[in-house]
């Protein structure tokens, strides 16, 4: 009897946290979720992984070592999951871990997703997919955003749809109704908002905008965070991550600002309304005719970020959860989906979405 069962990890760029989702494939390239869970990622670690994001010390080791407490992590994550649904190890064909993101940089012909993929199918007794990103980038890719066959294979209607993922980067797939499949990173979602109620509350994030929404958000300092920024006006294929979008991006920024003193709620206001503004300028640039967006990730419970976002489409925004997929457990369920296609041999790396040169299979095998 084939194994029709897969785990996916995921733990994104916000750090806060990994997903697991385990999925059962009886309907080729359609999971249904058995179980999940969601795992807090251990504040030290948080913090190494935010230091790796930037030259430092001696940081092959402790790479390394990162790497090795994340695939302790993940394993945790993996048990959560088959305990839930009473199953074991061997039922399960593999899991698809993302690994941490610290540097990504395609031009260059790069990414680095820390991850002890061996360490985690010693740990789980599950074969691994990972590295999932590196095989797009050598054939000339972004190696971003990986998901958009997924999101064809889940939320596809016939009709022009918008899947958005509101992580600590932004992505949207552009779904159309011939089947076209685009995608590309939109600029922050969560990032720098994150960043910026960390260092004035210590709050780890902005629960549900509610921070934002005690501010004003000025037009003034909207405007000069994206006409200061060249990459927002870059055509697809295009990614991001926090090599770009990271506290230097914003204290810099904040410091040029000539316009008028603002309160700390006032500059958490704009930077939700930059997230919306460039989302809904870069849909209707690029899919005018879109009909409805879908929208996942942790943004998609920032109630404020969900208004901000509708007022700035002409179309309706809605969570995943009204197309039956939990917003948190979209990423998780999209690399058990990427382990499920290296195993079948799709091709999952899209070059209309990635600029890569071919299509390709993603993903290395690591067996138990």
């Amino acid at each position: 009897m084939p194994q029709t069962l897969f785990i996916g990890l995921m733990s994104g760029t916000s750090t806060d946290g990994v997903d697991a989702v385990l999925a059962d494939f009886s309907r080729p390239g359609r999971p249904a979720i058995l179980a999940a869970a969601s795992l807090p990622m251990p504040a030290s670690l948080r913090e190494e992984f935010l230091a790796l994001n930037i030259p430092g010390a001696d940081e092959l080791a402790r790479a390394a070592l990162a790497g090795n407490a994340l695939a302790e992590l993940y394993a945790s994550a993996a048990q959560s999951v088959l305990a839930q649904a009473a199953a074991g190890p061997a039922q399960v064909c593999a899991i698809g871990a993302h690994g941490q993101t610290v540097r990504h940089d395609p031009a260059a012909g790069y990414t680095i997703q820390i991850n002890a993929a061996a360490l985690l199918a010693e740990r789980s007794g599950i074969d691994v997919i990972a590295d999932f990103r590196s095989r797009d980038v050598a054939a000339g890719g972004q190696g971003a955003p990986l998901v958009p066959a997924f999101h064809h294979a889940m939320f596809a209607n016939g009709r022009a749809r918008a899947i958005l993922n509101l992580g600590g980067i932004a992505n949207v797939t552009l779904l159309g109704p011939a089947g076209e499949i685009r995608g590309f990173d939109t600029g922050p979602a969560n990032v720098l908002l994150d960043l910026w109620v960390q260092a004035k509350t210590g709050h780890a994030y902005d629960a549900g905008g509610r921070w934002a929404g005690a501010g004003h958000a000025n037009a003034g300092l909207l405007e000069f965070l994206l006409d200061s920024e060249p990459w927002f006006e870059r055509a697809p294929p295009k990614s991001t991550g926090r090599d770009l979008f990271n506290w230097e991006w914003l204290t810099r920024r904040l410091a040029a600002f000539n316009g008028e003193a603002l309160a700390d709620s006032d500059i958490q206001a704009t930077l939700q309304q930059l997230t919306a503004v460039t989302v809904a300028r870069a849909i209707a640039r690029h899919a005018p005719d879109t009909e409805d967006v879908l929208v996942c990730g942790g943004g998609a419970l920032n109630g404020g970020l969900m208004r901000e976002l509708q007022d700035a489409m002409p179309c309706p925004v809605s969570p995943t959860s009204a197309a039956n997929v939990p917003v948190q457990l979209v990423e998780a369920l999209a690399f058990a989906w990427l382990a499920w296609a290296h195993i079948h041999g799709h091709r999952a790396g899209l070059p209309d979405v990635t600029g890569a040169r071919h299509a390709t299979i993603l993903g290395c095998r690591y067996p138990a």
